[in-house]
């Protein structure tokens, strides 16, 4: 919404003539005050999502490495057994 030179003429006579000239530097500060706090305010809210994002991030990364090293695991597993068997031949031949 881009404001003109005359529509600014026009609010800037309308706020003189209901809140007076004396009221208007008092008003002008206030809003530049609650301007400043809803920016501030706005900036923390999507700095804390940030920190989400980076923690979902970060456990995210952490499941997949899991999930990466358990077929190893398993694989060592099966290969433990495997020779366990392999270095006990006289049990293999009573089980049959």
């Amino acid at each position: 919404m881009n404001l003109g030179a005359q529509e600014l003429i026009i609010i800037a006579i309308i706020l003189v003539l209901l809140f007076g000239a004396k009221k208007l530097p008092e008003l002008a500060r206030g809003s530049g005050r609650a301007l400043r706090i809803f920016k501030a305010e706005t900036k923390g809210l999507h700095d804390d999502d940030d920190d989400r994002d980076d923690y979902d991030d970060a456990e995210q990364a952490d499941r997949t490495r899991a999930i990466r090293q358990q077929p190893d695991t398993r694989r060592d597993d099966v290969l433990d057994a495997e020779s366990d068997l392999e270095s006990r031949p006289e049990s293999r031949s009573t089980e049959r």
